[in-house]
């Protein structure tokens, strides 16, 4: 079954691009590997809500955040080189902008994870890094970025 077939099959649409907040490009390709850059969740170019988890957003809202995230890292792999041309995916690092003492950051990335074993099944199995940081670009909860192995 291809991606977009396992996309439809969970009821999942990517979404278009982000537009990038400063001077980079959303993903680019080296050889069979595609890098993308953090990618914050924003819903129809807004963030839902800023904020630090554990105080003005909660671990399951933010959990929420890393899936839609991991969404947009996907559209940007998409608009490079196909979504059906994603083999496996390497790695998914997480970025939580934490409150102080807050420490479930790697519960709060598996919304990016457990959102590629949906889509990707066996070869969505990935290496991770879920980091707590003081803030993010424009106040958000979270940001997310991905390598993947494509055809």
């Amino acid at each position: 079954m291809s991606v977009s077939d396992q996309l439809k099959a969970a009821g999942i649409t990517l979404p278009a691009v982000a537009a990038p907040v400063a001077a980079y490009v959303p993903a680019v390709q080296a050889g069979n590997q595609v890098w993308t850059s953090g990618q914050l969740p924003f819903v129809d170019g807004a963030l839902p809500k800023t904020g630090k988890v554990g105080a003005e957003v909660t671990a399951a809202e933010a959990e929420e955040y890393a899936r839609i995230a991991v969404l947009n890292a996907l559209a940007a792999v998409d608009a490079l080189v196909g979504i059906d041309n994603v083999t496996r995916v390497l790695k998914v690092v997480g970025f939580v902008a934490s409150a102080e003492g807050f420490t479930g950051q790697p519960a709060v990335i598996n919304g990016a994870s457990n959102t590629i074993a949906e889509i990707f099944g066996e070869q969505g199995a990935h290496a991770r890094s879920a980091v707590g940081v003081a803030e993010l670009p424009l106040g958000s909860p979270v940001e997310v970025e991905i390598v993947v192995e494509v055809s």
